[in-house]
C-alpha cells in the first residue's frame, strides 16, 4: 500500500466514525420533545456519553493491545451505531442515558484506535496527516448535521434517521477496514497496557491547552441546534444549520491546517485559533439576529479545529509512555469537560439562560492561551 493509499484510509476512518456519531446531535431537540424532558434532565441523560468515553479510555491502552487497528474501528463504529439507534427509542431519560453510556464507550474506543494510526502514518510517511485526518472527522459531523437537519425539516423520525446512518457506517466501515494494511508501529518504549493511565506533568499541560476548545465545540454539539430553537424560534433546518456550519468550518481549518501549522508555527496558529474562539463565542452569547449567531457558530467552529489534534500529535510524541498510554492519557483527562459539560450547561440553560450557558465558557479561553507552551516540539 502507498503513502497516498495509507494517508486517504485514516481519513476514511475518522469520516465514517465521526458521520455515525454524528447522527444524534441534529436530533437531540426532537428526542428532547419525545422524552417530554427540560435541559436539566437532557443534559444529565446525555452525560452518558462522556461517562462512557471515560470508561473506555481507562481500558483503551489494554483494548488496543489485544485488537488489531481493523477489528478495532470495524466493532467500536457498529457498537456506536447501534446504541445511538437503540437511543431513538427513549422515551424517558434512563434508557437514553444508557444507551448513551455504551455509544460513548465504543468512541473512546475507535477515538484512540484511529489517533494513534494517524500518528503512525505520519511517521511511517515523513508527513504531517494529524490535522487533516481530523477535518474528515469534522466532514463526517458535517454530512452528518446536514442530513439530520434535511430529515428533521422533512419530519422524518429520529429512528429511521438512525438506522439509514447505522446501515451506510456498517457497511463502509467493514468494506474499507478489510482493504486496509495497518502502519508499522512507532518506536517508542517498551511499556506493559496499563489499566489506568495516569496523566504526566507534560500531559496535563495539554489538558489545560484543550479544555476551551472541548468546552465550546461540546456547546455547539449538544446545544446549538436548541439554542436556535429557543433563542430566535427559527424552523428545523436553520436549527441544524449551526451545528453542521460548525463542523465545515473545523473541516476547512483542519483539511489545511497541517502545511499552515509547518508554515507559521504550531504556537502561531494556536494563538490565532483562541482569537477566533473568542470572535465567535462572543458573536453567540450576544447577537440579536440568528443569522449573525450562525456566523459565530461558524467562526467558533473554525476555533475549535486544531488545538485538540495539535495536542494529540505532542502527546502522541511524549517518550515517558506508549502513544497509546499518552493519548488515551490526554484524550480521557480532556474528555472530562465533556463529562461534567452536558449537566451543568443544561442547568445554567434551564435556570439562567441558554445564552449564559455559552457566555461561561470565555474564561477556559484564557487558560488555553497560557499554556500554549505544552505543544512546542523543543519541550517534548
Amino acid at each position: 500500500m502507498n503513502k497516498t493509499s495509507s494517508r486517504r484510509f485514516v481519513f476514511l476512518f475518522f469520516f465514517l466514525y465521526s458521520f455515525t456519531f454524528g447522527m444524534i446531535f441534529p436530533r437531540i431537540g426532537d428526542l428532547q420533545l419525545q422524552m417530554g424532558i427540560g435541559e436539566s434532565i437532557l443534559g444529565l441523560a446525555l452525560s452518558g456519553l462522556p461517562i462512557g468515553v471515560q470508561i473506555a479510555l481507562l481500558l483503551a491502552d489494554k483494548i488496543l493491545s489485544i485488537l488489531n487497528f481493523n477489528l478495532a474501528v470495524s466493532l467500536s463504529i457498529s457498537i456506536l451505531g447501534f446504541f445511538l439507534l437503540m437511543a431513538s427509542f427513549s422515551l424517558e431519560p434512563f434508557s437514553f442515558f444508557v444507551f448513551l453510556l455504551f455509544a460513548g464507550f465504543a468512541v473512546g474506543i475507535v477515538e484512540v484506535a484511529v489517533n494513534i494510526e494517524a500518528d503512525r502514518v505520519e511517521y511511517k510517511i515523513k508527513k504531517r496527516i494529524m490535522n487533516r485526518s481530523h477535518s474528515f472527522w469534522s466532514l463526517g459531523f458535517f454530512s452528518a448535521g446536514l442530513v439530520g437537519a434535511i430529515f428533521s425539516q422533512l419530519k422524518i423520525s429520529p429512528t429511521l434517521h438512525f438506522l439509514f446512518c447505522f446501515i451506510l457506517g456498517v457497511l463502509f466501515v467493514f468494506y474499507f477496514s478489510n482493504k486496509y494494511n495497518v502502519a508499522p508501529i512507532r518506536p517508542t518504549i517498551n511499556a506493559k497496557p496499563s489499566l489506568f493511565v495516569v496523566p504526566s506533568k507534560k500531559v496535563l499541560a495539554l489538558v489545560f491547552f484543550t479544555l476551551s476548545a472541548m468546552l465550546i465545540e461540546g456547546a455547539g454539539i449538544d446545544w446549538s441546534v436548541i439554542f436556535m430553537r429557543d433563542i430566535f424560534n427559527t424552523p428545523p433546518f436553520l436549527n441544524g444549520t449551526a451545528l453542521f456550519l460548525g463542523a465545515g468550518s473545523q473541516f476547512l481549518v483542519r483539511f489545511y491546517a497541517d502545511n499552515i501549522v509547518e508554515k507559521f508555527g504550531s504556537k502561531n496558529v494556536a494563538r490565532l485559533s483562541i482569537i477566533a474562539m473568542f470572535i465567535g463565542l462572543t458573536f453567540v452569547s450576544f447577537s440579536n439576529s440568528p443569522y449573525l449567531a450562525l456566523f459565530g457558530f461558524f467562526i467558533m467552529g473554525g476555533g475549535t479545529a486544531v488545538l485538540f489534534p495539535l495536542a494529540v500529535s505532542a502527546a502522541a510524541q511524549l517518550k515517558d509512555k506508549t502513544a497509546a498510554a499518552n493519548v488515551a492519557s490526554l484524550a480521557q483527562i480532556s474528555f472530562i469537560v465533556f463529562l461534567i459539560g452536558p449537566p451543568f450547561l443544561g442547568y445554567i440553560a434551564e435556570n439562567y439562560g441558554i445564552r449564559v450557558s455559552f457566555m461561561i465558557c470565555f474564561p477556559l479561553l484564557f487558560l488555553s492561551w497560557f499554556f500554549i507552551s505544552s505543544i512546542d516540539k523543543k519541550k517534548l
